[in-house]
């Protein structure tokens, strides 16, 4: 069997939307692959081979509430292997390089639990946000989503 992926480094307007910039650059041609959003300094990995098993999420969306532009908002995401075999996550992306990820890098053992550190970064953003995360791992399907929203008030200062 033969695994191709594609992937197209993403970029965050000041709003925070993505903005797909090696895809605007292409020809026609070169655009027929699918796409997933992904961090831009995250090396693609694939999905695991072999046994799947199920997952669960204790919630798949987390609401910060309000923040003043420049907070930096952390959320731990509980995620547990409820099926029967291990539970490998091969990758954690965002869908704006403000929100980073952290994910067990060792496998989780049927029926325990574990956490997806989720960090959003406000600055340069303002209004209503919505960061998804995308999680990878030998489940089916290979492709879970986790989110971060809430409004970010205030000026909306550049850079750091």
């Amino acid at each position: 069997m033969l695994f191709v992926a594609s992937t197209f480094l993403v970029s965050c307007d000041s709003k925070g939307d993505v903005r797909d910039a090696a895809r605007d650059s292409l020809s026609p041609e070169a655009t027929t692959t699918s796409a997933t959003a992904t961090d831009p300094t995250a090396m693609p990995s694939e999905t695991p081979s072999g046994p799947t098993t199920t997952v669960t999420f204790s919630e798949e969306r987390f609401n910060f509430g309000t923040v003043t532009a420049g907070e930096k908002v952390q959320h731990n995401f509980k995620i547990k292997n409820t099926g029967k075999e291990p539970l490998i996550i091969t990758n954690a992306s965002s869908s704006c390089g403000c929100t980073v990820p952290e994910w067990p890098k060792e496998p989780i053992a049927p029926g325990k639990s574990s956490e997806i550190k989720v960090v959003f970064d406000s600055n340069g953003k303002s209004g209503a946000q919505s960061k998804r995360v995308t999680i990878v791992a030998n489940t089916n399907p290979p492709e879970s989503f986790i989110y971060l929203e809430g409004d970010v008030s205030g000026a909306a200062p550049q850079g750091n």
